[in-house]
This record gives C-alpha cells, structure tokens and sequence, in this order.
C-alpha cells in the first residue's frame, strides 16, 4: 500500500461530516473482511471526493495504520499515474515495487509496512502496490479497495484472487452508495432551515393557514426579497398576489397568471425547478416570449431574478412557489432549485390535505345537516301521526264494546285494531330513535340497576316465552349490577334484546341473560339458540329497517329498528355491542356499559 506523501489530514469539520456518513460501518465490513476471510493483513476503502482526492473512510487490521490513513486525501492522479503500470487481475491492479515511481526522495504513497520481505521468488515487497478502483456506470473512479501485508507473505494466486475480486465488487456498491447519501444529506442540511418552517404547514388544516405559515419562513430561509404562492382550484385555475418581504401586496397580472399556470404544469410534469433572470436562459416549462414579458414584470416592481417551483402531490400540480431577489444579489443555484422542488412537494401534499381536510368538514356539516332534517321529519311525522292513531284506536276499543255487533264486524274490528297498535308500535319506535338519536339531547347519567331491570324485561316477556315453552334464565351475582346511564333507555335495550332472543328461537329451547362486571364496566349478555344470522346480515343489523333475508326472520313480525334503537342508546351511553352469531346456532349479544 505505497504511493507519494503529498497527503493531508481532513480537518476537524471534514471528519464530523464523515463520522456521521451512514455508510461509513459498510465499508468498515467490507475492509474488516478483506483481512479476514481474504488473507491480506491491512485492507482500506477510500473514496474520491469533488476536489479530486481520495479520502480513506475504512482501515481495518491495524491499529497504527488506521491512526495513520484515516481520514486522509490523497491526489487520484497520483494513483492513476501508478496504475498505469499495472497487472490488470480482473478489477484488482498490482504494480511491482520495482516499477514504482517513488520520487526523489523516495517518498512512499501511503503506509509502507515495517516487514523484510520472505525469502520467495513470489515474495511480497512492502513497497508493491494493489489496488482495486472501484467504477461507476460511466466508469468514472469513485474509490478504491487497497491491500497489503499477505498473511502468507506472497502476492496473491489465482484463487486468492478471486476473493478479492468479490470483495472489490462488494465495496464498489457500498462506496457508490456511501456518496449518494452523503450528497443527500448535503441536500437535506441545506434545506432544513426552510423545511423545518414549511412542515409546520402541514399540521395546518386551512389553506389560508399553510400559506400565512409558509411565506415568511421561506423569504428568510431562501433569502428573497419576497415570494408568493399561487394555488389551483378544484378546475386547475389559480388567483396570485406576491407577498414581499416587506409586507406589500402587489396584484398579479392575469397574463402572467396564465403564464404561471402552464409553466407550473409543464416543470411538475418534468420535475424541475426553472430560474427567471435576464443572464439566465429560460428553461423548458418558460417560453422566450413568456420569458420576456416576466422580465418586463419583474423589472417594474424593482427584482432582479425569480425561483419558479412546482407544487403538487402524485400526479397533480396544484400551483407554483415563486421566489424573488433584487438586482445584484446572488445566482439561484442548483442545490436551492432541488430544495424549493423538494419544499413543493411538501407544500403540495399539505395543500392536498387542507383541501381533504375542508371537502370531509363540508361533507360532515351536509351530512349532520341532512341526519337532523331526517330526525326532525321523522319526529314530526309521527306526532303527526300518533295523534289520529290514538283516536282510531280509541274508537275501534269502543266499537267493540258494542253488543250488537255480528261476528264478521268483530272479525274486522278486531283486524283494524292489530294493524292499528302494530302501526303505533313503529310510530312510537320512530319517536324513540329520532330521541336518541339528536345529539342535542344528551342524557343525564346516573346508577341503573341492571338485575331489577332485567327482572321486570322477563317477566314482560313471560307470556310470549311459555307460548313457546322457552326457557329464560337469569344469570347476575346477588348484588346490585349498576350501569351508568339513562333507566329508560337501558330498559329499551334490555327489552329489545331479550324479545328478539325469544321471537327468533323456536319452540323448547332456552334463552339465557347474564350480567358481570368486568374492570370499570358492566356486560350484559343476551344468548339464544334461536335461528341465528349470517355474516351477511351481520354487517347491515344495526341498520335502520333492515330485515334478515333469512326466511325465518322475515316470518316474525317486526319493523327493523330495535337493534337500530339499540345501537344508538349504547352508543350514546359511550358503550359498545358485539355480535357473535352462525345460521342454525344461536346468537349472542354482548353489551359493555360504564359502571356506576
């Protein structure tokens, strides 16, 4: 591992940059393998860097000649002029002692080991050279792998050869990929300083909010003049006004809306940013004369030169980020267009949002608007329609008080009146449903016992149940089990749960309901071996007037909203329900309430 002496130490700013390259421990791998598994007591990966020298960013084998080469540079043209008279082995270059140019000092390249060569024809020379450059796609060196000091004292064989051919092919990746992320993070350090200001924007829900947020940060990051920010409606057309640094507001001129327009379609399609000065030349999203007339503009209001940048997110641009500097101030360059592309990309996807944000906000305001119309109508149509109901039924019961009335009148009356008290059963599940469902009727919570509840819901449903010969059993500790809410309510959904059990299971089998408490909440739990439902079914049953499509379900008389009812009261008790159910084996429904 030999060369000139005319390397220099990295200063101190130059090694915390390469301490922090997050491929540095890759190439410390690569080399830690080379003496390793390969045979060679020194290995170092180093690295060409934009002033044409070759950096050392890995030494592994030796403490002295990694606190010798580390961090060092060395000119690549010194190596390229050695190489020159180089064995080619494959991508490893070995040049002999003898033909090394050492100067006339005999100055070495590098670290010359302090060994004696071992008596052997192919003996290793402290002074030979072997390296390995290591290309890009263009052939252009990036870096090289360099060896020495064989563990066996000999220039390598063929096979030894082969390894290292591997090991050359391993680091040539990592170096390709230790300098592109470096570049990035070059990139990224530029940048934060605005970046760090626009992301704030995207914690903002409000296109006037992101916009505020973002002009001041990006003038004083950029250092412009001013800026201003165009955005796109829905349609693709935009409005602008420039916000100078100064505060003022200067109009935008239809022509160059219309302009920025295009061009901001035109350079997010390409994914660049273009420079507007009159010693710049107009890039592809600008045309000559569009270019002039921005000149012309720019002019007028004292600026010297503009950073046009698209913004979008995906596919779509939503508008355009223009920067401004006087006359006389410095050149864009290309590293401030990556970044304002970059900030685009940020913008946009917060723009995207904000417009999400306020089109879900419109939604749900539209959506609450119409649920409180339905609520209403629903409760006015069925005052509406309670009242003549009463009536109608008030007068059916006295008509059938009469003693005259032949057996076909009865027969009639007595229909009337079924019909007319199931009517009044969906008015009056209606009215409970709007109630529970008005946000603005919010309950007033306070202790339920669920175990009296129960009692009296089982008792009701006794008449029904011993028609079937079903068996209902409560399950409850002895002990009061409180749920914090509302006792009508909690009574509905007690109700409801347990007749539907005892509707839907069929003659001679049983109906069971538990109670438990379980941490800070109360479950109830309501099982049969009724029908049961399908998973189809299961994922509409809480849905206002939807009927099972099972044929059994559809025989039993109902109107499609106890369950509904149900939902909602637990719901709004801050509760939840789960279904577990199968066709042909039951059901059962499980309530979580908060306790009392």
């Amino acid at each position: 591992m030999t060369g000139d002496i005319t390397e220099h130490q990295l200063d101190a700013a130059d090694a915390a940059e390469l301490s922090e390259a997050p491929s540095r421990d890759a190439l410390q791998t690569i080399a830690e393998g080379v003496t390793q598994l390969a045979g060679f007591g020194i290995a170092a990966i180093s690295v060409v860097r934009d002033d044409g020298r070759l950096e050392v960013m890995a030494v592994a084998g030796s403490d002295d000649a990694r606190r010798e080469l580390q961090g060092r540079r060395t000119p690549v043209d010194k190596l390229l002029a050695e190489i020159e008279k180089a064995d080619e082995w494959g991508l490893l270059r070995f040049v002999p002692h003898e033909r090394l140019d050492l100067g006339p000092e005999g100055d070495a390249w590098g670290w010359v080991p302090d060994v004696e060569p071992i008596d052997d024809p192919d003996a290793w020379h402290p002074m030979d050279l072997l390296v390995a450059p290591l290309l890009d796609e263009s052939g252009a060196m990036r870096g090289t792998l360099a060896m020495d000091l064989p563990l066996d004292g000999r220039r390598p064989g063929a096979e030894q050869r082969r390894v290292l051919q591997k090991y050359a092919e391993q680091a040539g990746r990592a170096v390709l990929t230790a300098l592109e992320r470096e570049a990035l993070a070059h990139q990224v350090r530029l940048a934060d300083a605005a970046r760090h200001i626009v992301r704030n924007a995207s914690a903002q829900l409000s296109m006037s909010r992101i916009l505020a947020d973002s002009q001041a940060a990006l003038v004083e990051g950029f250092q412009a003049r001013g800026m201003w920010i165009q955005t796109f409606d829905e349609d693709g057309l935009g409005t602008g006004a420039i916000y100078s640094a100064n505060g003022t507001t200067i109009q935008l001129p239809e022509e160059l809306v219309s302009i920025a327009d295009n061009a901001a379609h035109r350079a997010w399609e390409l994914q660049r940013t273009e420079v507007v000065s009159p010693d710049h030349p107009f890039g592809p999203s600008i045309t000559a004369g569009q270019g002039e007339r921005i000149l012309e503009f720019l002019a007028a209001i004292g600026i010297g030169s503009l950073l046009f940048a698209p913004l979008g997110a995906g596919p779509e641009c939503l508008g355009n980020l223009v920067l401004t500097r006087e006359p006389g101030a410095p050149d864009w360059t290309h590293m401030e267009g990556a970044t304002a592309l970059d900030i685009g990309h940020d913008l946009g996807r917060a723009i995207l949002n904000a417009r999400a944000f306020e089109r879900e906000h419109q939604l749900v305001e539209e959506l609450q608007a119409l649920d409180s119309y339905k609520s209403e109508l629903i409760a006015t149509v069925s005052h509406e329609l309670k009242n003549p109901l009463t009536a109608i039924i008030g007068h059916l019961e006295m008509l059938e008080a009469s003693p005259d009335l032949n057996g076909t009148t009865r027969s009639s009356l007595a229909a009337m009146d079924r019909g007319a008290r199931r009517l009044a059963r969906v008015i009056d599940d209606l009215l409970l449903l709007s109630k529970v469902g008005d946000p603005t009727n919010t309950i007033i919570p306070a202790p339920v016992d669920l175990h009296r509840v129960l009692d009296d819901v089982v008792d009701l449903s006794s008449v029904a149940a011993d028609r079937k010969h079903l068996t209902v059993r409560i399950e409850a500790p002895d002990a009061p089990v409180l749920a914090l809410g509302d006792a009508d309510e909690l009574d509905r959904v007690c109700a409801n749960l347990v007749s539907n059990a005892v509707k839907y299971t069929p003659e001679g089998r049983s109906v069971t309901v538990s109670l438990a408490h379980v941490g800070d909440q109360v479950v109830l739990e309501c099982s049969d071996e009724g029908i049961g439902i399908s998973t189809a079914d299961q994922e509409q049953l809480f849905t206002e007037f939807y009927r099972s499509t099972n044929p059994e379900a559809i025989a039993q008389p109902g109107t499609g909203l106890g369950l509904a009812i149900v939902s909602r009261i637990v719901g709004r008790h801050h509760g939840r329900i789960e279904v577990e159910s199968a066709l042909g084996k039951g059901s059962t429904f499980r309530i979580y309430l908060p306790a009392a």
